[in-house]
Formats: C-alpha cells, structure tokens, sequence
C-alpha cells in the first residue's frame, strides 16, 4: 500500500452527528468530539498532514481548524475532488497517497479517488460500501479518531 501523506476529511456527519443547531438569534451551534482533535496530533506525530473539506462554511469550522493547526482548510466547496487535487498538485502528492473521510452523496466522487477512505457508521450504505476501512463509530463520536488509528496501526 501506498504510504499516507495526507488525511482529508468532511465535517458535518464525520466530527459532528450531522445535526445543524440553530439559536432564537441566529448562532449556529456544532458539537466536536474531543478525540477527534487528538487524531490531528496522532498524525501530525508521525508526519502526516491534516485537511478539511467540507461544503459548509462556518467560523465554527475555521476556530476549531485553528485550535488544532490543521494544515489546509477548504470551506463552501462543492467539488471536493478539484479541492483535494488542487491541495495535492500545491504539496507534491498524489492522490493515492491521501486518505479521505466523508459521510454523504457529495463526498462519493473523493471516496473513490484516494487511496485509502473511510466512512462513519452513520453514513447511508450505497455511501459505506465505497469505504475501503469500514468504521465502527458513528459521525461525532470520534470516527475521525478511529479512521487515524487505522492508518497509523498500517504505518508501524
């Protein structure tokens, strides 16, 4: 197997359960699990970059991205794949070598792109039989974390 340089990952769905929270005064709300931002420093550990490519864009999003120093932020996107080629073709990868999480239709072209993929028990199946990691977790409950600790148990 192709070793990983970069691990891509969706957001609503993978670092949240999917549900959108919404205040009386227009806060949006989004729950993260803490696990999931000990996978960024389980892989930037062992020398593997971090990127989040989802279609929404929220500062939610970009605050959490900073905390953590993930390494490329691509919010609004609708092509996840041209994003995920354009981070590739800046950084000297190829895709084989990145591994992607994604929960939904519009994460289906990328799934099949990459080298390795992942995807939340959560996800619909025509969505997971893409996956070539099946996950255990759902979305929000720390499946970034266990799609990290299957590509690392793979790297030592």
């Amino acid at each position: 197997m192709t070793p990983i340089k970069a691990i891509f990952t969706d957001i609503d769905g993978v670092w949240t359960d999917g549900g959108m929270y919404y205040d009386q005064t227009g806060n949006e709300w989004k729950k993260f699990h803490t696990y999931d931002g000990v996978a960024v420093r389980l892989a930037h550990e062992r020398g593997i970059k971090v990127g989040i490519i989802t279609g929404e864009e929220t500062q939610i999003v970009a605050r959490r991205a900073e905390k953590l120093k993930v390494d490329f932020l691509c919010q609004g996107v609708a092509d996840k794949l041209a994003a995920a080629k354009k981070i590739c073709q800046s950084n000297g990868y190829d895709l084989s070598e990145i591994a992607y999480i994604g929960d939904d239709i519009n994460d289906v072209e990328l799934l099949k792109a990459v080298g390795m993929s992942g995807v939340p028990a959560s996800a619909p199946e025509y969505v997971r039989s893409l996956a070539t990691v099946r996950l255990d977790k759902k979305g929000g409950e720390g499946v970034f974390r266990e799609f990290v600790e299957k590509i690392v148990e793979q790297i030592v």
